[in-house]
């Protein structure tokens, strides 16, 4: 009997997905927000979401500010924080790294500060309930000026030991070079947080290669567009920085023609750690296991390469070394599953 297997037919795994021990490192905590709590909280405010069609970033970029509105209140903000930590453990994540901005609830709690303090009290207490540790990356806005950006990484580094492991770097890219941030970012490194900047998601490849070689990055958040360079491609396999990076974000706005073409697999094949990641939840759709299941069947990532990004996520995360060993293990025992 002849087989009926097509040239591009790929053994269907039985290892289930959610088993398998991940952190999820590139999450913004507001577009996290679960559908029904968005529905109901925008209702109970007066508020209307719609979420338009992704055509450019900057629609992306007011979407996302229209989150806030709800959040405004903080039992809405501890609510968000404690859902978010709770599906996580529901994905099978072992560890979260939450990017917030504290900056966006200064008036409601009076400072950056204090608003971060609440940020850290609800995660820590969301941790032990949920059994997920919980890391926060302080958000810089790459669209405000330099001393805005120092003043945050500031306040990162005051809370560094705390509960806050790392200074990001968020929105347009474009006009707002990564190497102009490097102030901002020797500040976190002094003080032990990681670097992990967003770039090489709208610009291209050279916006990596200033992230791994000016920012000194720990991790690049997206970077996917290194694949356009060889030589960038070459420069993270060398050095062993990983990319995070968000396949459905990739495709919705444009960065990715269609998960059948997205450069994750030739990263990976060319020796660059990544980690599988949503990015914005209530936005583009997919929550951390959905994004684990695009990989696999809208991809085509084997096993070992789904095991291998989550692996990278949790070594190369602002986690305990208790939590990455136990991760790192639970990895191990899926793979001989």
């Amino acid at each position: 009997m002849g087989s009926r297997r097509g040239p591009g037919w790929q053994p269907v795994s039985a290892r289930e997905l959610r088993a398998l021990p991940k952190a999820h490192l590139h999450l913004h905590l507001e577009a996290a927000i679960r559908p029904a709590t968005l529905a109901e909280l925008t209702e109970r405010h007066g508020l209307e979401w719609v979420v338009p069609p992704f055509t450019d970033f900057s629609i992306f970029s007011t979407t996302y500010r229209t989150l806030l509105a709800v959040l405004s209140m903080p039992e809405n903000l501890a609510r968000l924080i404690d859902e978010t930590v709770a599906d996580g453990a529901v994905d099978g994540a072992v560890y979260l790294e939450l990017s917030v901005v504290p900056n966006f609830y200064a008036d409601v709690f009076g400072t950056a500060r204090e608003a971060l303090r609440f940020h850290l009290e609800v995660a820590r207490a969301a941790a032990e309930r949920h059994g997920v540790e919980v890391g926060l990356a302080i958000g810089i806005d790459r669209t405000l000026p330099l001393e805005q950006a120092i003043d945050d990484a500031r306040l990162a580094a005051e809370f560094a030991g705390e509960g806050v492991v790392a200074l990001g770097l968020a929105n347009d890219e474009r006009g707002y070079p990564v190497a102009d941030f490097a102030p901002a970012f020797r500040i976190a490194a002094d003080a032990g947080l990681l670097v992990t900047p967003h770039a090489g998601e709208l610009c291209g490849p050279d916006e990596v290669r200033a992230a791994v070689e000016v920012c000194e990055a720990d991790r690049v958040l997206h970077g996917v567009r290194a694949i356009e360079d060889p030589a960038v491609v070459a420069l993270l396999a060398q050095r062993g920085v990983p990319l995070d990076v968000c396949p459905t974000s990739n495709v919705l706005l444009g960065v990715a023609a269609s998960l059948a073409e997205h450069p994750l697999p030739a990263l990976l094949k060319a020796g660059v750690r990544c980690s599988i990641n949503a990015d914005d939840p209530i936005l583009f759709g997919p929550g951390l296991l959905d994004e684990y299941e695009t990989a696999r069947a809208g991809i085509g990532l084997s096993d070992e390469q789904l095991a291998a990004c989550a692996l990278t996520s949790i070594e190369t995360s602002g986690a305990s070394q208790k939590v990455k060993q136990r991760g790192a293990a639970g990895v191990a025992a899926w793979l001989a599953a």
